[in-house]
């Protein structure tokens, strides 16, 4: 099993659970987060001034799934999150070494 944490876009939040479901994994965690990448922020301006904004709102989606499913995942994490422009984000992969599901006792890939 695999633990699949995608840093997006919150514009991107529909499209990203859209195509989890469609792939067979509609159990997922989703927080709001905030962060900067390699563009530190970005400058905005109001009423003629300048001000840097350097933690952009992100969301973060943690799923789990089976081993099999990890490359097909991910690529339509990537194309439902993409844009194109600096700050898509980014997808991290976990090993997991077990999972239960706490009403049945389920173990493994039938807990998830």
């Amino acid at each position: 099993m695999k633990k699949i944490e995608a840093i997006i876009r919150p514009a991107k939040l529909d499209n990203v659970c859209n195509v989890l479901e469609k792939t067979g994994y509609p159990g997922l965690m989703i927080t709001e987060i905030q962060g900067h990448g390699k563009q530190k922020g970005l400058v905005q301006q109001w009423r003629g001034k300048e001000y840097k904004v350097s933690l952009l709102p992100k969301v973060k989606i943690e799923v789990v799934i089976k081993d099999q499913d990890i490359e097909r995942t991910i690529k339509a994490i990537k194309e439902a999150a993409y844009t194109g422009e600096m700050g898509d984000g980014k997808i991290f992969i976990y090993n997991i070494e077990d999972a239960v599901r706490i009403r049945t006792d389920e173990r493994g890939n039938s807990a998830i």
